[in-house]
């Protein structure tokens, strides 16, 4: 297995999230249309527990296991390889039954404490068997991740999507006539079938490849010791699980309060229901559709710095976190631009949804710092500080549930309170883990760089705004004219960073 630069490895990342997103868009377009907004906000509902159960069995393995494995292909040992792999893989599968199991036992407590509408409950016990499938593939995750080559995780992602768009279809519309709940859980039910397929590919690759490198055949005693791999798994693993488990214990009190505030508004608990949905739903996929691209850098990043710092080489830590501030400017300045200027056309012709719009204009602005704050977490946990990303999430999450009470509570904030409290925490959380960087490495900023790209978006904004207002008057089709506003609005963007010099295709970068 050759292993990939970080431009290469985000570029094969970039290209298979990319098919994700869209065939995840388009799945999300089914959704909204057949189940509406109160169907989509019970999903969203009962996510936020699997992303707690998701957490608990993984404890952050899957980027200790990145690093780790990225420090033993420094030193050029497979045996602490095999280690690792064996003792991730006992670690998850142990807590993976029994969680499992637990959640199964126990799914009607969790509704009834946890789920504001009970009618999400079908939707939390048929996410439940994700848990061991997230078990196993995590390991393999971060094996590929840390031995640099992301073909494998990009392919998985592909048919994780395709599959569960096959039986989305099926599932809800078998289920819908027993009622909007059951057709919920169908949906969620469908994510899990995609995960097993996606899964099934994962163990053929690796499979394959392990076969060249080593055996779990040869005799345990040549990868005894394991009780070091566990303690430096932890050392990373806990604090990113410390932060996983603020993000899925944020998200699980988030629509209770939301829900709660918007009660003490005035509000009844089925238009609560559906704002929820609609925040959720369909306002947050889209903001978070572009960020693909960050994404993907960001799963690279922890080896390529962890590689960095093993080879105690500052120049290339200082490089990789400034290729991540320049991809993440390059992509989210035009991303936030397009999302506000044609918020009225994305809502109505996506999700016919155009009580959406006011609220993605609200929050595309501040989210533009979100295309930061994925990579900027990718660089400080590269440097051993997981720790200090699990604080910065903390003070930054808790500062959003403040914020959302305070102002979503009110009848004259509402919803709209929920969406700054949201946009309050990117701000904040972008914000200190720029500082955080800045204390332990330093950041080494290209001014021009941020003034060519501000020239770029405005220029862009301008030119799109005008493309819509003239084609405004030519056709009244809605997706005619929304789709080729934004390929001009997108080619005029890329003309300027060429002619400006910004981005350079004849240059090699690695």
């Amino acid at each position: 297995m050759t292993k990939q630069s970080l431009l290469k490895g985000t570029i094969i990342l970039t290209i298979g999230a990319l098919i994700t997103r869209v065939l995840g868009f388009a799945n999300g377009i089914v959704m909204a249309n057949v189940l509406g907004p109160e169907g989509v906000g019970l999903i969203m509902m009962a996510m936020p527990l699997t992303g707690l159960l998701i957490t608990l069995t993984t404890l952050g393995l899957p980027v200790a296991i990145s690093k780790l494995v990225a420090e033993a292909e420094v030193n050029n040992d497979p045996q602490r390889v095999k280690k690792i792999l064996i003792v991730s893989l006992t670690i998850t599968s142990v807590i993976g039954i029994l969680l499992m199991g637990g959640a199964l036992i126990g799914a009607k407590v969790l509704a009834s404490i946890f789920l504001t509408d009970q009618r999400a409950y079908y939707s939390l016990l048929a996410v439940i068997p994700i848990i061991p499938i997230i078990a196993v593939s995590s390991v393999i995750k971060g094996y590929f991740r840390g031995k640099q080559n992301m073909t494998p995780i990009a392919i998985s992602q592909v048919i994780e999507q395709f599959s569960r768009i096959g039986f989305i279809f099926l599932f809800v519309q078998w289920l819908l006539p027993y009622g909007l709940e059951f057709a919920a859980a169908g949906a969620v039910l469908s994510g899990i079938i995609g995960e097993a397929f996606s899964l099934l590919y994962l163990m053929s690759a690796f499979k394959w490849f392990k076969r060249r490198r080593f055996s779990f055949r040869e005799p345990f005693s040549k990868v005894d010791k394991g009780k070091k791999v566990f303690t430096d798994l932890m050392q990373t693993g806990l604090p990113t699980t410390g932060n996983g488990l603020i993000h899925s214990l944020i998200g699980v009190v988030q629509p209770i309060l939301i829900t709660q505030s918007l009660a003490i508004a005035g509000i009844g608990t089925a238009m609560a229901t559906q704002q929820f949905g609609i925040v959720m739903g369909f306002v947050m996929p889209l903001l978070m559709l572009p960020g693909f691209v960050t994404n993907s850098m960001s799963i690279p990043l922890v080896p390529a710095i962890s590689e960095a710092k093993e080879h105690k080489n500052s120049d290339m830590i200082h490089k990789r976190t400034q290729q991540s501030i320049r991809i993440a400017l390059i992509v989210g300045v035009p991303s936030s631009l397009v999302l506000w200027l044609f918020a009225d056309q994305l809502t109505t012709v996506i999700y016919n949804s155009p009580e959406a719009a006011i609220l993605l204009k609200m929050m595309a602005p501040f989210h533009l710092l979100q295309y930061f704050r994925i990579p900027l977490q990718s660089v400080i946990i590269g440097l051993g500080k997981a720790n200090l990303v699990m604080v910065n999430d903390l003070i930054a999450h808790s500062a959003k549930l403040g914020f959302i009470f305070l102002l979503a509570s009110r009848p004259d904030f509402g919803i709209y309170g929920v969406c700054l409290g949201i946009s309050a925490s990117v701000i904040l959380g972008t914000l200190l883990h720029f500082a955080t960087i800045s204390k332990l490495v330093g950041l080494r900023f290209v001014p021009g760089d941020f003034i060519k790209v501000g020239i770029s978006g405005a220029l862009m904004g301008i030119i799109g705004h005008g493309t819509f207002d003239y084609l405004s008057s030519v056709t009244p089709n809605q997706i005619l004219l929304l789709s080729v506003s934004v390929f001009v609005t997108m080619l005029t963007y890329l003309l300027l960073l060429l002619l400006l010099g910004v981005i350079k295709p004849w240059r090699k970068n690695r």
